[in-house]
């Protein structure tokens, strides 16, 4: 014969469940902690995505860990022909805040973009990406370093490959939008942080002060015959989530301290 437990235990047991889903709920909300994404000694749970190469190959070691950096390098190529590079961060993101530090070092290869580089944000997956493909769907926090001295290259700028965003409250389409940040110049480090809320916001920081914030990010194109649009799912074109991935784009560059704070999705 079964034997069943008396109505009311079910009931205390029940609610017993409930509390504890709700406190772990909570404390995941409010218990907001910085963690570090990159160990200095290896790139674990980093996967390589450059141009010509399938997903996890990178037979020059653009990207490499030296001296506890996360480095973009190019002392093994002999030129430059748009073989533009990304480096995924595993996790898929929607609502978090992240933060690096980074400097320009000197130039290894004389041709392509000078002192430009990036993190891309709510990126396309990278197993969704073309083997010929330049740059992810994404939005671009855009990191750039001053050429000449006393001439204005500010640094936390936006570029939409595949997206438009709003600014001030308009659709704006243009490619690459510069923020308000001071010039620097060298190899001095500079301090980096992009706080992003889903399609409601993304702010950008340069050594503590804002720069640059857009709202409503959306895809540019639709298009399914196109097969870097394939991955987009469904008809919506508001992008609420996606991958962080630091970008080679030609110029050598450092990164360290790359930290990840997971946020929740009540405040903006």
């Amino acid at each position: 014969m079964k034997k069943f437990l008396p109505f009311y235990s079910v009931i205390i047991i029940g609610v017993v469940s409930l509390l504890i889903t709700l406190s772990s709920s909570v404390a995941k909300e409010v218990n907001h902690k910085w963690q570090s994404i990159f160990n200095g000694k290896d790139l674990a749970g980093w996967t390589a995505k450059l141009k010509g190469y399938p997903l996890g190959e990178d037979p020059k070691s653009t990207f490499r860990v030296e001296n506890g950096l996360l480095r973009v390098s190019y002392d093994n190529y002999k030129s430059f022909d748009k073989d533009f590079g990304h480096i995924y961060y595993h996790q898929e993101l929607s609502h978090y805040r992240l933060r690096f530090d980074y400097r320009f070092r000197e130039r290894k290869v004389k041709v392509g973009p000078k002192r430009n580089s990036g993190v891309m944000v709510h990126s396309q997956p990278p197993e969704t990406m073309t083997l010929n493909q330049k740059f992810p769907i994404s939005i671009e926090s855009q990191l750039l370093g001053g050429m000449t001295k006393g001439k204005k290259r500010p640094t936390g700028n936006i570029c939409t490959p595949g997206t438009d965003v709003n600014i001030d409250g308009k659709r704006v389409k243009k490619h690459c939008i510069n923020s308000t940040s001071k010039t620097y110049y060298g190899d001095q480090w500079v301090h980096f942080e992009v706080e992003v809320r889903g399609d409601d916001v993304i702010r950008h920081y340069v050594n503590g002060e804002q720069v640059f914030e857009l709202t409503k990010p959306v895809y540019a194109n639709k298009d399914k015959k196109n097969a870097a649009t394939k991955s987009i799912e469904g008809d919506a074109l508001e992008i609420t989530k996606g991958y962080i991935a630091l970008q080679a784009e030609s110029h050598d560059i450092d990164f360290r301290n790359i930290e990840l704070m997971e946020l929740d999705h009540k405040h903006k």
